[in-house]
């Protein structure tokens, strides 16, 4: 066959990176970074030579860089490492503002001491004790708990450390709605299971389309309604898919020599039994798979995190592949390996990333920065030169003998299938997106190309508007938690207001839509606090960060780490006694004039313009839209809200 290659295939298309070298330092300055807000690398180089810019999350204020899809955040991220070096300013590996350790640290530090949850971690480690950390730190530390202890994340303490798709075990979509992917192993699925599918996506009137793993996903499922599809996907024998976690999300395969008449090696059985063992494993960033039958390499292994190619001999076992914003081909690991052999490299491979890699970090971008690469990797979990491979063969153990089927937990308890309704004071519902039909499919009417500045102010509510203190829900609803930020979402009028309760610092209130994509989601997002020590709300869809301070009964906080948006705050307080929520607010028609959910659900883009300018009372300030990209002048550090935890990786959680 020829001598194996011993470097990348890129490396003879764009040559190899010189030593010390990072990514993007052979970009121009006018090449383009992200292109969501047309920010350029120059952007980005000028804002730390002369806009005194130090964090991450500053820069994302200033730019805009990063706060759109997210794609362009790790490219982001290494031009701005190199333009504060070259500044002279120090880099720090922490994980964010809240704690003084790197992720692998962490991971350490919650192991041998036995930690297993976010607040007995900030009391021991962080800087703040009674800190409530970030978007940044809660979901990392909440991914380390899962490596380590596999607990069902539905549990109260487990679940505020969650980012939105972990917290509803399911992708939240642009339009709010969710979506449904049973797990397939290998792509195998039985005309019975075809049939159970397109029953539940009818019935609730779900997208649908085959994915590149290999499994069928269906979009558009309402939370209200996913308790409901999962306990019937559940009942037919199907099992969450975890395409929500940072996990294993499929083992892609080809059809082998079970018909395939060029087929070595039986690629559908192996794909099966490695997608079985390594289902629910948590990890630092998401991970695949992929088994061909043949060198023909039909199901794409190379260019997965791990992937197996069947040779007369046995098994190939390559690692490090990705495609995504920087692909790359996975590098040769072992050859003409027994299955079983296979399955403990591969054993010992994952367990060791899982301990040694960064916060939201592939499995390719770890072996490129890990000292030697892929050859000192080998040595540890392949020759065994520090002596683990016995310990990370039984670490994997207990974890895949911990497995547990996420949705059959919540579907098969009532209390849990609470945290799924839309409201916690009625069984009402509200749309929030209008639909169009194509290709005989429905989906939510595409997001207006210029969205202008939008924002929201107690002080424009008409000004007879009499406020007085309102139950808007019984406390009970709020399943308060000693440690732990806990939320609802409850109709007012025709509003959503998003309330959560905060141990130790009592309840805060706001609307619940986002301004910056109308999207009605904020109670779904993760509670943090600057470094004033202000709680915010971070947004599930794009990370913009809200604080929910207010101000007395018309004041109000809502200032956001995007100065193009704001919102609105409430006070709040606890009738403990009467089991009550009380929200200081103006009469509903009041708050509908200006916050209905009818007023700004997202709405066909032709027809949009007029229905909010329609008997539009100035109550709302819009904005002329900024020049994309255009940087400020000069930042300001008193008017914009920085987010906190640098913000480096946030998008991706």
């Amino acid at each position: 066959m020829g001598k194996p290659i011993e470097k990348p295939p890129s490396e003879f298309i764009i040559g190899a990176a010189r030593d010390g070298e990072e990514e993007g330092d052979d970009l121009p300055l006018d090449a383009q970074v992200c292109s969501c807000h047309n920010v350029s690398k120059g952007n980005i180089v000028e804002c730390v030579k002369t806009g005194g810019v130090r964090s991450f999350g500053e820069m994302k204020s200033s730019t805009k860089c990063g706060m759109g899809c997210g794609g362009c955040v790790p490219l982001a991220t290494s031009i701005f490492n190199r333009a504060l070096q070259d500044a002279g300013v120090e880099i720090s590996n922490h994980i964010c503002k809240d704690f003084a350790y790197s992720r692998q640290d962490l991971y350490q530090i919650a192991k041998f001491r036995k930690l297993k949850d976010f607040t007995t971690m900030m009391r021991a480690v962080g800087k703040r004790p009674d800190g409530l950390g970030c978007e940044v730190c809660r979901p990392a530390i909440g991914s380390i708990l899962s490596s380590l202890y596999n607990e069902n994340i539905m549990k109260p303490s487990m679940r505020q450390t969650q980012d939105t798709n972990d917290r509803y075990l399911a992708n939240v979509q642009r339009d709010g709605t969710y979506s449904v992917v049973p797990r397939l192993p290998a792509g195998e699925i039985t005309p019975k299971g075809l049939k159970v599918i397109g029953e539940v996506a009818d019935r609730f009137g779900l997208y649908t389309k085959i994915t590149g793993g290999q499994r069928i996903d269906m979009f558009g499922a309402k939370k209200q309604d996913l308790p409901q599809i999962w306990e019937l996907l559940i009942n037919a024998g199907f099992e969450s898919g975890h395409a929500y976690g940072k996990a294993l999300r499929t083992v892609k395969s080809c059809v082998g020599n079970t018909w395939c008449r060029y087929g070595v090696g039986d690629s559908v059985g192996l794909a099966v039994e490695l997608e079985n063992r390594y289902k629910g494993l948590r990890a630092p960033h998401k991970f695949k798979g992929g088994v061909s039958g043949c060198v023909r390499e039909c199901a794409e292994a190379q260019g997965k995190d791990f992937g197996l190619i069947a040779t007369p001999k046995g098994w190939n076992v390559f690692v490090g592949g990705n495609g995504g914003a920087k692909p790359r081909h996975a590098e040769l690991l072992v050859e003409d390996v027994t299955r079983r052999e296979a399955m403990r490299i591969l054993d010992r491979f994952l367990i060791f990333y899982i301990q040694s890699a960064d916060k939201l970090e592939r499995t390719a971008r770890w072996i490129e920065k890990y000292p030697g690469g892929l050859r000192g990797i080998k040595e540890v979990i392949v020759d065994d030169k520090l002596g683990i491979c016995a310990d990370l063969e039984k670490e994997m153990e207990a974890l895949v003998g911990s497995y547990h089927c996420e949705w059959t937990n919540v579907v098969s308890s009532q209390e849990r299938r609470k945290a799924f309704r839309q409201f916690a004071n009625t069984d009402e519902t509200q749309v929030v997106s209008e639909q169009v039909t194509k290709r005989a499919q429905k989906r939510p009417v595409d997001w207006p190309e210029d969205i202008s500045p939008l924002h929201f102010s107690l002080q424009n509510i008409a000004k007879d508007a009499k406020w007085d203190w309102q139950i808007v829900c019984k406390l009970s609803e709020l399943n308060r938690q000693i440690d732990a930020p806990t939320s609802v979402t409850v109709k007012y009028g025709e509003v959503q207001l998003a309330v959560w309760n905060i141990p130790g610092r009592g309840l805060r209130a706001s609307q619940n839509m986002c301004p910056h994509k109308k999207a009605f989601v904020l109670a779904d997002g993760l509670i943090g606090e600057d470094e004033h020590g202000r709680e915010y709300v971070s947004c599930p869809l794009h990370k913009r960060n809200y604080l929910l301070e207010s101000k007395g009964g018309t004041g109000g906080g809502g200032s956001c780490s995007d100065t193009n948006y704001s919102i609105m705050t409430f006070e709040a307080k606890a009738d403990e006694q009467n089991d009550a929520i009380l929200i200081y607010l103006p009469p509903t028609e009041a708050l509908d004039a200006v916050l209905s959910t009818a007023r700004w659900m997202l709405r066909k883009a032709d027809g949009e313009v007029k229905f909010l300018v329609k008997d539009a009372e100035p109550s709302i300030e819009i904005a002329e839209p900024r020049v994309p990209g255009k940087m400020r002048s000069q930042l300001s550090h008193t008017a914009a809200f920085q987010p906190c935890g640098g913000g480096g990786n946030a998008l991706e959680w």
